[in-house]
């Protein structure tokens, strides 16, 4: 039984008939990843809407960072424990000239042709940074996607012919301006904990969509150890993540980029002439994106096996899942085209997560866009079209993330879970479990995507345990906290559900 602490006209559904209590058992004896991060990306909008006037920009960043609650107990944000910055190649100074056909994707540079810095560039996501920072986000990443225009072979932010834009005798020059950046930054008050030097190398980037380049893992080794030794000499303790895979089989395969995939070993095994583990700014995560694979329910989940199968083979590394938004048709699943604020994309996005944390075990997961201009199933806020001001819109992605990153904080384990006294799990009823381990707070994630609600009932190695606290996302509710009447708590159908117990 739930009582939604919402208004009664939202909240409240009938049941014909009382749904089948299942059993969810937490076992403390099973113990998987430690959790680093929930994120998401200030490209390309915030650019613009660091700028809007205050009252509709500070709103936004207490969506996106805020771990308040109002006098209601409704969360008045979700929470994120890393934000991603995009280091801007100067596109947005070549302007139409840089050949990148929407405005929104050019980015400014701090770096000006001369060689010397604007620190007054990028404004914008400065100011979101900053709020970041201000609401207690701990981590902080930055990434280009493209070196500056005036490294690159062709003058532009984009590649041609699917080569690398970047010459290897200019490693070094790329290697000193992102720690620059970094140096930069934090006489800006802001501590940089991550840099990631590339992004989805194995794209061709030479269509003007947006900034970005390939690189073979040669390149990525080669770009890597400059920008190792720049950090050491400028006295930075960034560390460098990489490689931003463009789908997560190339973390394990070479599929259908030779030189550019079986990342992992590439970068991570001592018998490879591209190894950068024993470097000593290099973190000791490899991080890809869940892109294109993430349908059917199958496929996704063999994928994601064989990459924790992977992951093992190399002992102490973690995997970071650094980017992803609903992209493609997947498989007649759900369409990527099309701005939906509702339920059904949350509910994907949740599906996702969930496989992304449970079966390829990773321990970050980072949304792309925080803030979307576009017709698209890429953001947590939308905002209307317009550099200067406009309205912004919740969607039910946003709180949907918010289930996961609003409870589950760095530092917390994933444990072990059965259903029924069953360890699969079917796609329409996902359940995960993690541990605060200071605290021994509990935290169930409960994605039912089905179309009858499902009662549960929680235990702790057999060991019945009582609800503290219940949050729930689904067509009415907005990461709302909802009252338990008695330790069953019913999951509605279409619903995400945290629960937290505190022992």
């Amino acid at each position: 039984m739930i009582c939604s602490c919402q208004s009664e006209s939202k909240g409240s559904r009938t049941n014909r008939l009382e749904p089948k209590v299942v059993q969810v058992d937490l076992q403390m004896n099973k113990t998987f990843q430690t959790v680093a991060h929930f994120g998401a990306s200030d490209a390309w909008s915030c650019q613009f809407v660091g700028l809007w006037p205050d009252q509709k920009k500070n709103a936004m960043a207490e969506l996106l960072f805020s771990r308040e609650a109002d006098s209601g107990g409704h969360p008045k944000g979700i929470g994120l424990s890393l934000w991603r910055f995009n280091i801007g190649a100067g596109s947005a100074e070549q302007g139409e000239e840089s050949g990148i056909r929407d405005e929104w994707r050019r980015a400014e540079s701090f770096m000006k042709g001369d060689g010397s810095y604007d620190w007054s560039k990028q404004a914008g996501q400065v100011w979101f940074a900053h709020a970041a920072q201000e609401f207690g986000v701990p981590n902080l990443l930055v990434f280009p996607n493209s070196p500056p225009v005036h490294m690159t072979k062709n003058g532009k932010a984009y590649a041609n012919n699917g080569e690398a834009n970047l010459a290897s005798s200019r490693f070094d020059d790329f290697g000193n301006y992102m720690a620059d950046v970094i140096k930069g930054m934090e006489r800006k008050g802001l501590h940089v904990d991550y840099i990631s030097p590339v992004n989805e190398p194995q794209w061709d980037w030479s269509d003007g969509g947006q900034e970005g380049t390939p690189f073979l893992n040669t390149d990525i080794a080669g770009i890597v150890r400059s920008l190792d030794a720049s950090l050491s000499e400028k006295g930075l303790t960034t560390k460098i993540d990489i490689a931003e895979a463009g789908k997560i089989n190339y973390l394990y395969e070479d599929a259908d980029k030779p030189a550019r995939g079986r990342q992992i070993k590439q970068f991570f095994d001592q018998g490879s002439e591209n190894y950068i583990g024993n470097l000593s700014h290099v973190g000791n995560a490899i991080s890809g994106h869940s892109y294109f694979t993430t349908s059917p329910y199958t496929a996704a989940i063999q994928q994601r096996q064989n990459l924790a199968t992977e992951m093992k083979t190399m002992d102490g590394l973690e995997y970071w899942m650094s980017e992803y938004c609903i992209l493609g048709d997947n498989g007649g699943e759900i369409n990527g085209s099309g701005r939906d604020l509702g339920i059904n994309a949350a509910l994907y996005m949740a599906r996702v997560v969930h496989n992304d944390l449970t079966v390829s075990n990773a321990s970050a997961w980072h949304w792309w866009l925080a803030i979307s201009p576009y017709d698209y199933k890429d953001g947590l806020i939308y905002i209307d079209s317009d550099k200067h001001d406009g309205e912004y819109y919740e969607s039910k992605m946003l709180w949907s993330l918010g289930n996961y990153s609003r409870f589950i904080r760095p530092g917390y384990q994933r444990k072990g879970v059965s259903i029924d006294g069953a360890k699969a799990q079917s796609a329409d009823f996902l359940v995960s479990a993690f541990m605060d381990p200071e605290e021994n707070e509990l935290v169930y994630v409960i994605v039912n995507s089905g179309i009858a609600p499902v009662a549960v009932s929680l235990s702790v190695d057999g060991e019945s345990v009582s609800p503290s606290k219940t949050y729930m996302t689904s067509d009415t509710l907005d990461l709302a906290p909802v009252d338990i009447e008695n330790q069953v708590v019913t999951i509605p159908e279409r619903t995400i559900a945290t629960i937290i117990v505190n022992q």
